[in-house]
């Protein structure tokens, strides 16, 4: 949803996704709503703004049109919009939102375009951003394979997996791998991982097989 410059936006378009539902003649599921940061309005009320509907799943920040509002150039370095990108990401995760996707690369053509992303992407998701908007296809590879999982990062959390299900049958709470330990929150990242891995096409299933006889130590 574009132009979100405050909660009463989202209590607008929550309102229609509740009346047209209940006129529906069969059930349906709610759409899901990502809103578009993009002006100092927004961001001074963004906590109101996350707390607004309860089909919004993520924010994205626009940032030309912000920098539009604020009357700033975008520098190849973003520093100018540092403050609005930590402020959208950390709102998104206090509110517990599972997207928080970060501005767009305006350059795609080449070599240097694809550098330029991939610098920015890198740069993106050491703040905390999950995901960027694409604006071609060609960008769509680099996103992907810096915003998902590392190989290493989904070996370990399908080893972690998969020992942590047998630990639990063995009725153990704490384990360790590779000499460290491993306890309910460490596993429960390991799954998200898993899950993130999944989303990003990597064949998930074929590593637990090749993972199937890790214990738990």
């Amino acid at each position: 949803m574009p132009k979100v410059n405050s909660a009463s936006d989202l209590h607008f378009v929550t309102d229609v996704i509740r009346h047209t539902l209940s006129k529906a003649t069969a059930p349906r599921n709610p759409p899901s709503i990502i809103a578009l940061v993009e002006s100092a309005r927004a961001l001074t009320d963004i906590n109101s703004i996350c707390r607004a509907s309860p089909h919004l799943v993520g924010l994205i920040f626009a940032a030309e049109d912000f920098a539009l509002d604020l009357s700033i150039t975008r520098t190849p370095d973003l520093t100018e919009f540092l403050f609005a990108r930590s402020a959208i990401v950390t709102a998104a995760r206090a509110h517990n939102l599972p997207s928080a996707i970060d501005l767009v690369c305006t350059q795609y053509k080449g070599d240097v375009g694809l550098k330029t992303l991939e610098q920015e992407c890198k740069a993106g998701r050491n703040l905390g951003f999950n995901g960027k908007q694409c604006i071609h296809p060609s960008q769509v590879e680099t996103v992907q394979r810096v915003y998902g999982p590392g190989e290493d990062e989904v070996n370990w959390a399908c080893r972690v997996v998969i020992a942590d299900e047998k630990a639990d049958q063995a009725g153990r709470g704490a384990w360790t791998l590779d000499g460290k330990m491993i306890d309910a929150p460490v596993s429960g990242k390991a799954r998200a991982i898993l899950n993130k891995a999944e989303a990003a096409g990597w064949d998930v299933a074929g590593l637990r097989n090749k993972w199937k006889d890790q214990e738990p130590e």
